[in-house]
């Protein structure tokens, strides 16, 4: 896997009031990532980058949604995948670093 590819996994950290609670409860952290990215690269692109030991990655797709305008005309936002990536209880990810 080129290292190039880890760099452009994560595009941007999620920062829901839904993700703070799950930070502080269950020391997991959300971002949007690319559509095709894996779980693994996903793994190693946070472990790389934050220097964090990853225990477990889950994904979730989120379609876009059509909203109807005034005019008639339909317009579709964009589909998007997120990424939760739970570390290990003793360490901490910094998400300003990735911005």
């Amino acid at each position: 896997m080129k290292v190039e590819r880890l760099y452009n996994v994560l595009r941007e950290p999620h920062i829901t009031e839904k993700t703070h609670r799950i930070g502080d409860e269950s020391n997991q952290y959300a971002f949007k990532v690319w559509p095709d990215a894996t779980k693994k690269e996903i793994k190693k692109a946070v472990e790389k980058l934050f220097e964090v030991d990853v225990v477990g990655v889950t994904t979730t797709n989120y379609a876009g949604k059509r909203k109807r305008r005034i005019n008639g005309r339909v317009n579709q936002a964009k589909q998007w995948k997120k990424a939760y990536v739970r570390i290990k209880a003793d360490q901490v990810i910094d998400v300003t670093e990735l911005g």
